[in-house]
């Protein structure tokens, strides 16, 4: 509600600027026209006078009282064009602070969440841009090692209606360690999660992962004791040491995946990590490494 107030609002300042606008030009503009006609006529209502003055010298009062007229005239036209001059520029401002102030507002169209999901799950086309035969869900998962009779048997202890969605996820999770693109399609054709819910839930809760781990997750803690002693270096030293990407958080070998998290409750160690369950303290750029080359010896 308070929004579509300030929508409306911002929609009926930009209405009367804009109105404001559009009379302001108007009046200039008829200021100027109404000088332009205005100066000939007066111009010769001066000659005359100056002529009239040469063999009547009463005229003389005549052409001062014609004078200040038309000098008191110009001078409220003037006067009027330096207000309306300012009255315009106000109004331009509020017209564009209104008008910017609505856009930013106003809801914008969002392409469907079912499209986005459907075309992440879609298979990818051949290099050559030629359609291949149709193949199985089981032969594609079996050419990828992953083996859907867990996720089948989910829906019988679960259930395949819409509230299932997060026990069927979070078993997903603990049994792959990620939620595979195979699982979740197989979720959606087999019960009544949508793409949409699924692509919903699985941004929203931090524990659920798109991409494959590694054999071992490191947890290194980024909380104030340990930040201020050195865990950026330390998490800087693992990530150059695996060769991690900078858009990634797994190694190449899927050996090691590097997580910053919060906080581990072990201030009194910091800097610390955990490799699995196991917790490493008071460590250096130089004993983190170690500490994994200790659990997976590189090659």
């Amino acid at each position: 509600m308070e929004r579509d107030k300030q929508l409306r609002n911002a929609r009926r300042l930009g209405i009367v600027s804009g109105v404001v606008i559009v009379v302001c030009l108007f009046l200039l503009i008829g200021e100027h026209l109404l000088t332009l006609t205005a100066e000939p006529g007066n111009k010769r209502v001066v000659d005359e006078l100056v002529t009239q003055v040469k063999t009547d010298a009463e005229a003389a009062q005549l052409l001062h009282d014609e004078r200040d007229r038309q000098t008191a005239v110009s001078l409220a036209r003037e006067t009027r064009g330096q207000v309306a001059a300012w009255v315009l520029l106000v109004a331009g401002s509020l017209f564009v602070i209104s008008g910017k102030r609505y856009m930013s507002m106003r809801p914008q169209p969002l392409p469907s969440l079912d499209r986005l999901v459907a075309e992440r799950f879609a298979p990818p086309a051949s290099d050559a841009g030629k359609k291949r035969a149709p193949r199985s869900t089981e032969s594609s998962t079996e050419e990828q090692g992953i083996d859907l009779s867990f996720v089948d048997g989910l829906f019988e202890k679960l259930g395949t209606g819409r509230e299932s969605a997060i026990p069927i996820l979070q078993a997903i999770q603990t049994h792959y360690r990620y939620l595979p693109d195979e699982a979740l399609a197989r979720v959606c054709e087999r019960t009544e999660i949508t793409p949409a819910q699924i692509a919903g839930t699985s941004s929203f809760y931090a524990q659920f992962r798109r991409s494959p781990v590694g054999r071992h997750v490191v947890r290194v803690c980024h909380g104030t004791a340990c930040h201020v002693a050195g865990a950026g270096q330390i998490t800087q030293e693992l990530r150059r040491h695996l060769d991690i990407a900078p858009d990634s958080d797994t190694d190449p070998r899927r050996m090691f995946t590097v997580d910053a998290v919060a906080c581990l409750g072990c201030c009194s160690l910091a800097p610390v990590m955990m490799i699995e369950e196991e917790t490493v303290g008071r460590l250096t750029p130089a004993s983190a490494r170690q500490a994994l080359d200790a659990v997976e010896p590189p090659e």
